[in-house]
């Protein structure tokens, strides 16, 4: 076999390696954002059910304009994608979800939602 054909093939397996790390890689950060977007969405639907029982009132179950008493129904404190915990007072509600899966190392998703009377905020806590 020639010197060229041997430096081909060297070239070859260089490309098909690094190709091999590059998909690699972006299977990693895909799958690291889907986990992520899991988790959120959960919060996000924790939330919602804060916030109905803040508004509604207390003769039928809800916290009339208060999160005092709210808390995550026992189905939901640990799903498929991760686990859930509240801490509760009268004016908002911080719900912390852990994902299930270790993403990087020993890493989790963390996602950090604070629920308010009209609206919420996500903060990624990693």
């Amino acid at each position: 076999m020639g010197q060229q054909q041997m430096l081909l093939i060297v070239f070859g397996i260089i490309i098909v390696g690094l190709a091999v790390i590059m998909g690699i890689s972006l299977f990693h950060s895909n799958s690291m954002d889907a986990k992520r977007n899991n988790v959120i969405n959960e919060s996000v639907n924790l939330s919602s059910m804060a916030q109905r029982y803040y508004v509604r009132p207390v003769e039928t179950g809800g916290g009339g304009k208060s999160f005092i008493g709210w808390q995550i129904p026992p189905e939901l404190l640990f799903t498929e994608n991760g686990h859930y915990s509240a801490t509760v007072s009268s004016s908002q509600v911080v719900i912390l979800g852990t994902g299930n899966e270790v993403v990087t190392g020993a890493d989790s998703v963390r996602i950090k939602t604070t629920v308010y009377p009209k609206d919420y905020k996500i903060e990624p806590l990693n």
